[in-house]
């Protein structure tokens, strides 16, 4: 187990963290968030009224698209809404293990991509998994565009950072986890029932040799087409509807 640090708020505290619809909306319903300023153009605010009218009118800011475009960035696709909120509290893999249910933990050996990482936290909420595992160095905070493409899942699925995922995968084998390593050179993957985790690596590098070695079990995706490979958020999503049983 990792030794547990003093507790810390996990992202940057700015103008508009956050953006889009969805992600605005399940932050804005959080009561874990402290919101600071709600920043909405005309349009969006009359299409998303049926929630935004619940909001404190203290903190909501009707502004041009060209203010929030400068706030977040032109490429961003923030749908006319954005939020300036106060970032969650950290959670640690141990408040997880403490909780004691079975269920799917996933972990991310150096997947770094805000985009990949968003897309299968969504995937993950679907599906029910506990906790979202990445790598402490390199990962980005769970604000912008990882936010954005989570389109909400940020709120529901806590995100942890540890600094060694092997000595990670060795507590939830510790605590009756079984843990499987998304690997080409596995066996086909099947259902599992209770305490389980699912590690899956970097696009192209895949699993790290030391990773991989720590896995219970190394399971394979059945592709065959002429690309066999898939987007490790892709990968992630298949993955988690086989582990449920949905393939069989």
């Amino acid at each position: 187990m990792t030794q547990k640090t003093k507790r810390k708020a996990i992202g940057t505290v700015g103008k508009a963290n956050l953006w889009g619809v969805h992600a605005v909306k399940e932050a804005a319903q959080n009561k874990k968030r402290t919101l600071h300023r709600l920043y909405v153009t005309e349009n969006a605010l009359h299409r998303n009224q049926d929630w935004v009218s619940a909001l404190p009118s203290t903190i909501i800011e009707t502004v041009d698209r060209k203010t929030i475009d400068k706030m977040v960035g032109q490429d961003a696709v923030h749908q006319g809404i954005a939020l300036h909120c106060a970032p969650l509290e950290e959670e640690y893999l141990e408040d997880i293990l403490n909780r004691d249910k079975d269920g799917l933990i996933v972990i991310l050996d150096q997947v770094t991509d805000p985009h990949n990482i968003g897309a299968i936290m969504r995937s993950a909420c679907a599906f029910g998994a506990q906790a979202i595992v990445v790598q402490k160095k390199h990962a980005p905070d769970p604000i912008g565009v990882l936010a954005k493409t989570a389109s909400g899942a940020v709120e529901h699925v806590p995100y942890i950072r540890e600094i060694n995922l092997s000595r990670a995968i060795e507590a939830l084998q510790g605590r009756g986890y079984s843990v499987i390593g998304l690997d080409e050179r596995g066996t086909a993957i099947a259902p599992q029932n209770g305490k389980m985790a699912l590690v899956l690596g970097a696009e192209g590098r895949g699993l790290r040799p030391k990773v991989a070695d720590h896995c219970d079990i190394l399971a394979a995706l059945p592709t065959g087409g002429p690309i066999p490979t898939l987007n490790v958020s892709n990968a992630a999503a298949v993955a988690f509807y086989a582990l449920s049983g949905g393939g069989a």
